[in-house]
């Protein structure tokens, strides 16, 4: 479990997705561990994805665990997305080997 105020801002690192505009980085600390980057937000997102603003998303292979409802879910592979990944998705999918291109 996160605490408030356990997600705090990472120095100014950011990323630009095509889609969605600058993510801010947050690390997240929980007892004495603290995983740097673990976290993101759009502040400002394009029009398109609006409802994502300041919206706190976590990197679930940087965490102990993730749950979306009941089900705890496993990191997309090769960890650039980020991805949230449950049973119920169905591929194929972006971040494996040979996956870069396309």
């Amino acid at each position: 479990d996160i605490a408030p105020g356990a997600v705090t801002p990472r120095g100014g690192r950011t990323s630009f997705c095509e889609y969605k505009g600058i993510a801010s980085y947050l690390d997240v600390a929980a007892g004495d561990r603290v995983e740097q980057a673990a976290a993101w937000v759009y502040r400002d997102p394009t029009p398109a994805y609006r409802a994502l603003r300041d919206h706190v998303a976590f990197c679930p292979s940087r965490m102990d665990r993730c749950r979306l409802d009941d089900e705890v879910v496993q990191a997309q592979e090769g960890d650039f997305y980020g991805g949230w990944m449950t049973a119920d998705l169905r591929g194929p999918f972006k971040g494996g080997p040979g996956t870069l291109g396309w």
